[in-house]
């Protein structure tokens, strides 16, 4: 079975709270719960939430020593400021697939651009919480 980190950072911990007309009223828990469903039996999902660059960073290396299969992430803000977890993400040598809940082009121009993706296999942007289940269905075909 296919182990798969679903990575997300700052701010994800108040979905559902936060701006609900951009992220929707579902919160953290409720997407977890909609993935394990989904996935039982078929990739064993381990979920990270921080707030803090520096331990997802350490995560992520972390997932790479502990043979993951690949990573889900959506980085928040940080996917547009952090060279730091661009290099995390290239050393890691894992299938990475980046997700946003909103589409970054449709909004503030300095979220058009992701340092983060390059170091991807992929980018997901607009699809809502869908796009974590995509991307789940995507490293599991990989």
């Amino acid at each position: 079975m296919k182990k798969i980190a679903i990575i997300n950072g700052p701010n994800l911990d108040r979905l559902g709270q936060r701006e609900p007309e951009i992220y929707g009223r579902a919160t953290l828990a409720d997407l977890e719960r909609a993935l394990r469903a989904e996935f039982a039996g078929a990739a064993e999902l381990t979920f990270v939430q921080s707030n803090h660059e520096g331990e997802l960073i350490d995560r992520i290396a972390g997932f790479a020593d502990a043979k993951f299969s690949g990573l889900v992430l959506n980085a928040g803000a940080f996917t547009h400021t952090s060279v730091a977890l661009r290099d995390a993400l290239l050393g890691a040598h894992l299938p990475a697939v980046e997700v946003h809940i909103s589409n970054i082009y449709k909004r503030e121009e300095f979220r058009h651009t992701s340092l983060t993706a390059p170091a991807c296999t992929a980018m997901i942007s607009g699809l809502g919480l869908e796009g974590y289940h995509a991307a789940v269905r995507f490293l599991l075909k990989a």
